[in-house]
């Protein structure tokens, strides 16, 4: 089936969900029902934007204040927007994206504690009426997150990692905030159970999504 325009699906959650992995999974199966699929990042994505995510992420010889953070992370969705996801939306393909402006609420506004209202203002000036039409948000308790985030960051953990815990908890609070407030873009997925368990709620999910708008099982 040929859709005029593509659609649009983020991937989002707390450092330590398995969102690596079950991306590169939500990819494969989209690409089992004939969907050109084009999956990026955030920050990132363009080469303005890594170079703002390297800034943003590893910027640990400096203190960045949350203000001019916040206005790095739109910086890199403007250019993100401009030169990677609205060309590919316009030519028909589906854009996966590893966490969207959901983060930047849940990051920025839970975590850091900035006005909601400012966040909301730069959406609106990014973006427009552009947003995702279906979000996958992997769940998963602080201790498990924690836990898996540094076995995997041990040697490297970016400034988000870093964080304490009441930080991370501001963060999922949030995130299970927005999931309730567009609880029909924003599907819960539980990432606490083992690997296979995700993926089937995550298949279960878009096989309903993808089928509801005609497409059928290659």
């Amino acid at each position: 089936m040929n859709n005029s325009r593509g659609k649009f699906i983020t991937v989002e959650g707390q450092d330590g969900a398995g969102k690596t992995t079950n991306i590169a999974h939500v990819q494969e199966l989209l690409e089992q029902y004939g969907i050109a699929v084009l999956s990026t990042r955030e920050p990132g994505g363009t080469k303005l934007g890594e170079n703002l995510r390297r800034l943003i992420l590893d910027g640990h010889e400096h203190k960045i204040d949350a203000t001019a953070e916040l206005l790095l992370i739109f910086a890199a969705r403007a250019q993100h927007l401009e030169e990677t996801i609205v060309p590919a939306l316009n030519r028909g393909t589906w854009v996966l994206c590893d966490r969207f402006t959901d983060a930047t609420f849940a990051y920025q506004g839970g975590g850091r504690g900035l006005p909601m209202e400012h966040i909301q203002t730069l959406q609106n000036l990014v973006q427009g009426d552009l947003k995702p039409d279906l979000t996958l948000l992997l769940d998963v308790d602080i201790d498990t997150g924690l836990a898996r985030s540094r076995r995997r960051a041990a040697e490297h953990p970016d400034r988000f990692e870093q964080e304490q815990i009441a930080f991370k908890r501001r963060v999922r609070k949030t995130y299970l905030s927005l999931a309730e407030h567009y609880p029909d873009r924003v599907h819960v997925v539980d990432a606490s159970v083992e690997i296979e368990q995700v993926q089937r709620q995550i298949r279960h999910i878009l096989d309903i999504y993808v089928k509801s708008l005609g497409y059928t099982l290659e």
